[in-house]
């Protein structure tokens, strides 16, 4: 009795209630789901059996893909409260897989038939995926004629990995993808953005390819088919170096990645013009500021002391597209720090966007967000 009530480590806890560990670590990160005990030496998250059914719930409501911010309602609000936050987003799913149905059958109707060496094997609609997360964050055509290796994808193969990374010196994205096969060593090649982009359209419709480079060209090889990507004569930025200097996040803002993006290009597109947009925390809530009448107030889970950060909506924007999943996490450690964007669904792509200095907002009526009062 006293083993089966005994403390589990995150490893087994997270086995027994059908949760990786690194969510788990995201859901303490957030507030959702904290560990009964953190040991002070080792910093090792304990959970207690009677964790498990809280636990259990939250995987639930995340396999429903309800956001954060929703499902802390159902988890401590009242019966009526989750009663009506769980018939909303029901009505909202059942919108968005009709609209994606429609969105999916148009795209498919408009399909064209038809100094080392490595070579991984991987998914073709992995791969696409990948080439569209991290492609939006290449440098413009201004910037790319007098910078052409800001126009680029670096493709990585090293070790167990394949890595695509992309940046404007604004923004970093980096996808990292397991293949189910790697052979050679460590190589990586530039190739043309667009290039890629155009080779991922058509490694979509297979099952799997095989991309491989000799650190000059890169190729991916689908059934018969080969199509080549030439190198790029140029030094990639230092992409490592940036992630491993990030200083550790004083804030954390968690909130509904759709109603950001809705709130972001209103503000982008509306009548204060393209200036900068700021966010501020505001309690369990963060504030969407620009150059219009009203603020949007979107509801989050917020930690760290009080924030105000500014960005350009279009940088921001472009990083919210990228991701996947309901929600959306800002790590930031200062306002003028580069700020990682993530989600608690995919952990292995990463996206750094820059601040921008804030300028004066004056006070405004605060206009709550549909569905996020």
């Amino acid at each position: 009795m006293d083993d089966i009530e005994a403390p589990l480590s995150i490893g087994a806890f997270a086995r027994r209630v059908g949760l990786a560990p690194s969510a788990l670590r995201f859901y303490d990160d957030c507030g959702i789901l904290r560990p009964a005990r953190v040991d002070d030496g080792t910093g090792y998250r304990y959970y207690g059996p009677d964790q498990e059914v809280r636990a259990v719930l939250v995987r639930r409501l995340r396999e429903a893909g309800l956001p954060l911010t929703d499902a802390s309602v159902v988890l401590d609000g009242s019966p009526e409260e989750a009663r009506i936050v769980l018939e909303r987003h029901a009505r909202r799913t059942r919108d968005r897989a009709s609209a994606a149905q429609s969105a999916i059958e148009r795209i498919l109707r408009e399909l064209p038939a038809g100094a080392g060496r490595a070579e991984a094997r991987i998914g073709g609609a992995e791969l696409s995926s990948a080439v569209r997360q991290v492609a939006p964050a290449v440098a413009v055509v201004s910037v790319r004629e007098e910078f052409p290796v800001l126009g680029c994808v670096l493709l990585e193969l090293d070790g167990q990995e394949v890595r695509l990374v992309a940046t404007d010196r604004y923004r970093l994205a980096v996808r990292v993808l397991r293949p189910g096969s790697i052979e050679g060593g460590s190589c990586h090649v530039p190739v043309d953005a667009a290039e890629m982009k155009h080779i991922a359209s058509w490694a979509l419709r297979l099952p799997d390819v095989t991309i491989g480079t000799d650190g000059r060209d890169a190729w991916i090889r689908g059934g018969d088919e080969v199509r080549t990507l030439p190198g790029i004569d140029a030094v990639f930025p230092s992409y490592r170096e940036i992630l491993e200097d990030l200083p550790a996040a004083r804030h954390r803002v968690i909130t509904d990645r759709d109603a950001l993006q809705q709130a972001l290009a209103v503000r982008e597109g509306g009548a204060g013009g393209s200036g900068p947009v700021t966010l501020r925390t505001d309690g369990q809530r963060v504030l969407v500021s620009g150059r219009g009448p009203v603020d949007t107030a979107l509801r989050a889970i917020c930690t760290g002391p009080p924030l105000l950060i500014a960005f350009a909506p279009d940088v921001l924007l472009s990083a919210l597209d990228a991701g996947v999943g309901p929600d959306v996490l800002l790590e930031i450690s200062s306002p003028t720090q580069p700020v990682v964007v993530r989600s608690a669904d995919q952990g292995s792509f990463t996206t750094l966007v820059m601040p921008v200095h804030p300028v004066t907002v004056r006070p405004t009526p605060v206009h709550p967000a549909s569905g996020n009062g």
